[in-house]
């Protein structure tokens, strides 16, 4: 772990030592998003922070290693992907307020309990951190029934967070039979309705996937 990564020196060393040995030695790099100097030709080539430098080195670097060993046999394709993260806040809505003190004019507000602005990938890697799932596991997007949803090294984790979650759409899921399935609240609708919806996707999952672990954020 690089914890002063600057231009992302230590990434590109561990990616050139993992293809002159055909390794799986994988790094952490942190870089405070530190402002380049406004008179810098890092500025001038549009580079505003430390942090975009180092993740234009990287892309470069593993660029130029796949180059470099496109015909060493054994590494054909080195990997040299990587993952950027931000430090934030939760992606759930604060609520601090006792059942004496909440109003019932104030009830809209507790209706939906992910912040406004937050995006699939945002509620997805805050569960693989609840759930201690490794950050750098392969993920893939795809598309069931009209929704997005993700499958996380395979059938280790599914998760959808989108709106409009029913029968059908969970009984195809199931067919996968993940280890684990993540699902929004409100993503079943609101009400006796959506708690109808919930119950009955609890009943798929026993039926033809019962094994599968669900939470519902």
């Amino acid at each position: 772990m690089d914890f002063f990564s600057g231009s992302g020196t230590t990434a590109h060393s561990v990616m050139q030592l993992n293809a002159e040995n055909n390794g799986n030695l994988k790094c952490i790099s942190v870089q405070l998003p530190e402002v380049t100097d406004e008179k810098s030709e890092a500025f001038k080539a549009g580079y505003k922070s430390i942090s975009e430098i180092s993740k234009e080195r990287i892309r470069r670097a593993g660029k130029k290693i796949k180059e470099d060993n496109a015909d060493k046999e054994g590494i054909e394709n080195p990997d040299t992907g990587f993952r950027v993260f931000k430090i934030d806040s939760s992606n759930m809505v604060d609520v601090h307020v006792t059942p004496d003190d909440t109003e019932l004019k104030n009830m809209e507000m507790f209706v939906e309990n992910t912040k406004k602005g937050r995006s699939s990938e945002d509620l997805l890697f805050q569960v693989l951190l609840d759930w201690g799932v490794n950050l750098s596991l392969p993920i893939i997007r795809e598309e069931i029934a009209g929704k997005e949803v993700f499958f996380v090294d395979g059938n280790a984790l599914v998760a959808c967070f989108d709106d409009g979650i029913n029968e059908e759409f969970v009984t195809e899921l199931a067919t996968r039979k993940p280890l684990r399935v993540v699902f929004r609240d409100d993503g079943f609708g609101s009400g006796k309705d959506g708690d109808s919806v919930k119950i009955n996707v609890e009943q798929v999952f026993k039926l033809k996937s019962p094994a599968t672990d669900i939470k519902v954020i």
